[in-house]
This record gives structure tokens, sequence and C-alpha cells, in this order.
């Protein structure tokens, strides 16, 4: 009986990972992609977009789920890349002032999303996903209007023909790659963007540190209970806000290396995405709303790229159509999300009724005990 019960708890808790195993396990064979090529994409993939999912981690610490608001940070890196272009900075100078640009920015989106969070404790996701579309709005009309018309632009290849606003794809090619390529180490057929990678290790290590200063661990207290936290003098609030603006200039910086990866920006949506491919890779990798981990960062990233490399290819050899696989990587992405959500709802349903039964069946006892003295 104990080894069911482990097993339906293995399969309850791991349920998420172990559909992605079995979806991946069938599409790979069906994409007809080698080796080779599926294992060079993961290796670039992992530069790229783990950073964003990493700046997930702090937000859930302190008990606000995902942070669907990191939006905000992508938004302020992509006005640091912009600057850059138009300023005619290049290479690994041209990040670090498009970072040095779009970190006060985050800063301050970070500060106004993390005092409306607290204003709706308890429904943080939601909030921070209908603050992003706010925030939106925002940031296209600066773009589109602002920039050239208020904001001097000295760059005019990067402007509509109207003279004022940024085209709609913004060409990176002076920062392209120049992070990855600092320092490349080639393995075989495989290429390592090395600098890229210890980029990621400095983030993780600072995860782990910061977990271990005051600040760290006054952020757990407050995501275990807000109530125990503050009796114990612990700023709510502020602790609370602190977790955002730091996941808001991660997400900031994230961006920027994502995008110098890709080379090109879709000025006006490149962003919509963020949050929510870099919430489905945490899901993927094992995390909840309430628990994640730094290996379920690189397990989601790996997991969910592997499938969004080989469904294109396979929906094209299975029913000759790619773009079958391309509504396919969509269809998971929002039903990753929803699965997690259900299943964790549903966890937490069971523990607390299993709480309540165990605490109504020692009240009974006590009363028996007390009742036959």
């Amino acid at each position: 009986m104990s080894g069911k019960l482990d097993l339906k708890r293995f399969l309850s808790g791991n349920a998420v990972i172990l559909v992605f195993v079995l979806i991946s396990a069938a599409a790979i064979p069906a994409s007809k992609l080698s080796g080779t090529y599926i294992v060079q994409e993961m290796l670039t993939r992992i530069g790229r977009n783990s950073f964003l999912v990493l700046a997930l981690l702090l937000p859930i610490y302190a008990g606000m789920g995902l942070n669907f608001g990191m939006t905000l940070g992508a938004m302020a890196g992509q006005l640091g890349l912009i600057c850059a272009v138009n300023w005619g900075i290049t290479g690994v100078e041209g990040l670090a002032f498009a970072a040095l640009i779009g970190m006060p920015i985050s800063i301050a989106l970070g500060y106004v999303c993390g005092s409306i969070l607290n204003k709706a404790k308890g429904r943080e996701m939601v909030t921070g996903y209908m603050l992003g579309f706010f925030i939106n709005g925002v940031y296209q009309f600066t773009v589109l209007y602002f920039m050239g018309m208020v904001i001097p632009i000295r760059n005019a290849s990067i402007l509509l023909s109207r003279g004022f606003g940024i085209r709609n794809t913004l060409n990176l090619e002076s920062v392209r790659q120049s992070l990855d390529l600092l320092w490349s180490l080639k393995a075989g057929p495989y290429v390592l963007p090395m600098s890229t990678y210890l980029v990621l290790a400095a983030l993780c290590v600072f995860i782990v540190w910061f977990r271990r200063t005051k600040l760290g661990q006054d952020m757990r207290a407050v995501g275990f209970d807000m109530g125990v936290a503050e009796a114990a003098g612990i700023p709510v609030d502020r602790t609370r806000v602190i977790a955002i603006v730091i996941s808001t200039v991660l997400a900031c910086f994230g961006q920027i290396i994502f995008l110098q990866n890709m080379g090109n920006m879709a000025t006006y949506n490149a962003h919509d995405q963020t949050s929510f491919f870099a919430v489905a890779a945490l899901l993927v990798g094992g995390a909840s709303v309430k628990k994640a981990t730094i290996p379920n960062v690189f397990i989601g990233v790996v997991l969910l790229h592997v499938l969004f490399v080989v469904s294109p290819r396979a929906g094209q050899n299975l029913f000759g159509s790619a773009q079958i696989g391309e509504y396919f990587r969509q269809f998971i992405g929002y039903g990753v999300i929803a699965l997690s959500l259900v299943l964790y709802a549903t966890r937490e349903r069971r523990e607390a009724a299993a709480l309540r039964a165990s605490t109504y069946g020692a009240g009974r006892k006590a009363a028996a005990a007390g009742g036959s003295v």
C-alpha cells in the first residue's frame, strides 16, 4: 500500500514533466531531425532563455506566485536596446549601455508593480498580467509617437518613413551575439556560448547567496506566512516590493540577452510572450506557484524547447503543414500553465482536507481520553 501511495504521489507531483517527456519522445522521431541539431539548439536556447526564467524565482520565494509582471522589465530592456542602436554603441559595450538605460526604468516599473500587487494580495498573478497590458500601452505610445517627435533620434534609419516612431523590426546587427561570441568553445560538432553560461552561473550563485541573506530569509518568511512574518517584525509590503523590483530588473537583463542572441527585435511585440513562455518553462520543470528551484529552471527550458524545436517539423512530416506544429506550440504553452495551476489547486485542497481530517481525529481522541478519565 505504501508503495502505491508513493507512486501516486510521484506521478501527481511530476505529472507535467512526465507529460512533456512522453510528448517529446513521440515528436522527436516524427520530426526526423538529427540528434546533433537538437542538442546544439538546446545548448543555444539554454543560454538565450534561462536568464528570463531565473528572474521568476524571487517573487515565488516571497509568496507572490508567478510574476507575469516581468513583461515590464522586458519592455525596459527593449528601450535600452533602441537607445544603444540609436547612439551607435556596438558589441558588449552596446549591451552594457542598454542595461544601464533599462535598469532605472525597470526599477521604477518594478516599484510601481510591487506597490500595486501589495494592494491585490492573493491575486498577484492576474493583477501582474493585467498590469503588463496597461504598461504595454504606455510603451507602444512612447515608441510609436514620442521617439522622433519628443525624444530625439539621431539614427534616422530606425525611424518610420513619416519621421517619427521606431520601425516595426529593429536590426540589432551592431550587438548581435556579442555576448555569446565573447567567449565560445567548440566541443566536437557543438559550439558552447561560454560567456553567456558564465553570466547564468553568476546569477545562480547570486540567487543561492541571496536566499541566505537577511533579506532573503525575510522573503522566505513572508512567502511562508505573511501574518507570522509581520508579527515577527518583518516589513512585509517592503519585502514584497523588493522581490518584484529585483525580478523586473533581472527580466530587463534577460530580455537584452535574449534579443542579442536573436539579432533583431520586433519593436512592438517582442515582449508580448516573455512572461508567458518563461512561466511555462518554469512549470514544465516541475515548479509550482509556491515552490521553485534552480534545477526546475534548466529542466523546464530544455523540455519546453525540445518540443518547440521538433514540433514544426513533426507537424510538417505528419500532417503536411509546419503551421500545425506552430499551433501546437501555443496549445502546449497555455495547456502547461493551465494544467500546472489545476494540479496545484487540487493538491492544495487535498492537503487542506487531510489536515482538517487529522485535526478532527486528534480532537476526537483527546475528547475520548478526557471522557474516560
